[in-house]
């Protein structure tokens, strides 16, 4: 039986890529979580509950409780399970939080990713591996673009960029938070390991990445944060930009059809931006909306003039290099459809 080794497994990305390659690939599953969100973040940002509801939903499903900066039991596991496929999802990923930490950033993103990344090449080399990368390696480049103000987003006014970020964008001569930085040396050396070695590994540039398995908190998990204020009736902090800074929303479920779609014809050292598009994206404001009309509930909010650092003002993904290289992928989960399960999630949840 082929084997999937996933990191940050207890992760919204991570759990929807263990629970799609068991249902619809027939995959043995082992994941690697040790719930360092909750380190990062505090008891708000926990996935054990996500651990378990794996262990419940799939059937001989493996945990394996390893901090991936742990370089000989990184190098140890893979070897003895030799993965059929390996998707790297585990991170430290808020930008925010990175500067409090940075050498637990720095050794969680870049180091994490390294030792991962050789110990394929010494057990496994064949094997696709797939990187979660982060649109934040684009620093704060995009806010460079001309822009005009709409009545509730900021959104391009330059016509190379109508259909958004592309992956030809550059990552270099801007502010990128610690956290971009880190992800930036991970995503390099992803990218070096497909093209000096010939393995087959992709970076998945991600913007915003959201779901109904999404623990979201203040620093990271922008939609999944707003629903649950809304819900639990409590304020949400808006920094800067009017509140118009626009973002590309992607459901958990889409990303990891398009990680099983880079594992049916593997390539090396690519890339891709990975979002929900232009019609997936929305400004704070505009989410606010969507939101109430399926809480009812008005969202409570305030305005902090300073923005967080490194901030994008406008971004969405580019997709179509995504589309023209796997042709059988597209978005299938909308902006709205995407909110109202997130709802419906923390409505249990709460």
């Amino acid at each position: 039986m082929k084997k999937i080794l996933v990191t940050g497994s207890s992760g919204l990305i991570g759990s929807e890529v263990c629970v799609y390659f068991y249902n619809e690939l027939g995959y043995e599953v082992h994941g690697i979580d040790n719930n360092q969100r909750a380190v990062f973040f505090g008891s708000s940002g926990d996935t054990r509950w996500n651990q378990q509801r794996l262990m419940k939903q799939l059937p001989g499903y493996s945990h394996h409780e390893v901090d991936i900066r742990e370089r000989s039991a990184v190098l140890e596991l893979v070897a003895n399970l030799k993965p059929s496929v390996i998707v790297h999802t585990a991170a430290q990923p808020s930008h925010d939080r990175a500067a409090a930490i940075p050498f637990e950033d720095f050794d969680t993103n870049a180091v994490g990713t390294l030792n991962l990344l050789e110990a394929a090449r010494r057990a496994c080399p064949e094997s696709p591996f797939v990187h979660m990368s982060t649109n934040k390696v684009y620093g704060d480049a995009p806010n460079r673009i001309k822009l005009k103000e709409l009545a509730t987003r900021w959104d391009y006014d330059d016509p190379d960029y109508k259909n958004g970020i592309p992956e030809t964008f550059t990552i270099d001569q801007s502010k990128h938070s610690l956290f971009g930085a880190s992800k930036v040396a991970a995503d390099v050396m992803v990218q070096e390991y497909g093209r000096y070695f010939g393995m087959p590994t992709c970076c998945l540039r991600g913007g915003c990445l959201t779901g109904p398995n999404h623990s979201g908190v203040e620093l990271h998990g922008f939609l999944s944060y707003l629903v649950k204020c809304n819900i639990e009736g409590r304020e949400y902090k808006i920094f800067g930009y009017k509140g118009k800074q626009v973002r590309d929303n992607i459901h958990s479920f889409d990303v990891a059809r398009f990680m099983a779609a880079f594992v049916s014809k593997p390539q090396s050292g690519v890339v891709y931006n990975v979002g929900g598009g232009k019609a997936n994206s929305c400004s704070i404001l505009e989410a606010f909306k969507i939101v109430e009309r399926y809480t009812g509930r008005e969202q409570i909010y305030s305005y902090v003039e300073q923005a967080r650092v490194g901030d994008h003002i406008c971004y969405y993904s580019d997709l179509g290099k995504m589309r023209a290289d796997y042709q059988s992928w597209n978005i299938t989960h909308s902006l709205d459809e995407t909110i109202r399960q997130i709802v419906n999630s923390w409505r249990v949840r709460a």
